[in-house]
């Protein structure tokens, strides 16, 4: 059995967001055709300091700090990376984390190495070009690049350099069915105000900068139906003023929600919407999720994988970044043509299991660890 060590910044226990769930993910898939999976992480609290879970074992040195998102370790979690390295026959590296660039540039190890390229820099600016001479030392060391989709590759300044471009693939970020609850907690319904057969669209995610939130609270103005936003994050109480201000009475926040709920508000929502607006938003594995259960998706064009996850009038309806106007119009489209929320939701479904599925996903991944490892 070939033993994959996956390294990112932050791993489930800790607070969960949508690159630790691609990380579960594919070692669920991968575990199914034969790979044995570590995920090397950093924590605030790296109690226990291993942690073995369904997907596989979990690895945490301490987090001493984290500016601009990038979590730092210290001299002991070089020493553990190290010596993950020398037990496993292939890294795999998510992108952008700088101090794991360091780390794999200080350890010396011979493991070959798998970068998957989640997203551009593309906030931090200086502190882009003060890593970029780190960044571009791990992108040719590596063996190979993988995208997540061939928009990415196309409008990315860094994945189309002359330099790497010949080693990048592209395997789509997936979700194994069977690792999602098949009930739902129908209680939250009552709970959020929602009514037997009332139509509703739904937002679930992080509340950050990036998420478009506040265009699709302007947009509320246009709708006659419910919007749930679901989680909780930095933006929170800036986006409730804005509801307030807008006098959007029909956008509901519901705070974080657990996996039973979100099966429920899923399985129902009229579509999931994800009105993000800036390239931090390199994929949207939510898109993935509303697709398993056959909901049509809405999103904005940003030259991501947003618009390879839903398609144009394919499984779904996808209108320019933070214009409230086509956000409003597009929710109305499917709003009262119910025959073409119907045919975007068996899309949805369709490109799933095309593209997104665990078997899909575990067959890429293991086939390209193992080319690696030989």
């Amino acid at each position: 059995m070939l033993n994959a060590l996956h390294v990112y910044r932050t791993y489930f226990p800790d607070p969960q967001g949508g690159m630790q769930e691609a990380i579960r993910q594919l070692c669920l898939a991968t575990q199914a055709v034969g790979i044995s999976n570590t995920v090397y992480t950093l924590s605030p609290q790296p109690h226990p300091v291993e942690i073995f879970r369904e997907e596989g074992r979990v690895v945490r040195s301490r987090s001493w700090a984290a500016p601009a998102s990038c979590d730092l370790g210290g001299l002991g979690a070089l020493a553990r990376f190290r010596q993950l390295s020398k037990q496993s026959d292939v890294l795999h590296f998510l992108f952008p984390w700088p101090y794991a660039d360091l780390m794999h540039a200080l350890a010396g190890t011979k493991t070959p190495a798998v970068l998957t390229y989640v997203s551009d820099v593309v906030r931090q600016r200086l502190l882009g070009k003060a890593y970029a001479p780190l960044m571009w030392r791990t992108l040719r060391s590596v063996r190979a690049i993988v995208a997540n989709c061939p928009a990415y590759v196309r409008t990315s300044p860094i994945l189309s350099d002359r330099s790497i471009r010949d080693k990048v693939r592209v395997i789509p970020l997936g979700i194994v069915e069977e690792s999602y609850p098949v009930d739902g907690d129908e209680s939250v319904f009552p709970r959020l105000g929602l009514e037997e057969g009332e139509p509703y669209f739904l937002f679930i995610g992080v509340l950050r900068y990036y998420k478009g939130l506040h265009t699709l609270i302007k947009a509320a103005q246009q709708v006659k139906a419910r919007i749930v936003i679901a989680g909780s994050g930095p933006e929170g109480e800036s986006l409730r003023a804005l509801a307030e201000q807008v006098g959007a009475r029909n956008v509901i926040f519901a705070g974080q929600i657990s996996d039973h709920e979100k099966v429920a508000l899923l399985k129902r929502c009229q579509a999931l919407v994800l009105p993000s607006h800036l390239r931090s938003e390199a994929y949207g594995m939510v898109l993935v999720e509303a697709s398993i259960f056959g909901r049509p998706l809405v999103s904005c064009e940003i030259g991501t994988g947003t618009s390879f996850v839903n398609a144009h009038e394919e499984s779904g309806l996808v209108v320019p970044p933070e214009d409230a106007a086509a956000m409003g119009g597009a929710l109305n489209i499917l709003l009262k043509d119910s025959s073409s929320a119907d045919a975007f939701g068996r899309g949805a479904r369709a490109r799933y299991d095309r593209f997104f599925s665990g078997p899909a996903l575990g067959r890429a991944y293991a086939d390209l660890f193992r080319e690696v490892a030989t």
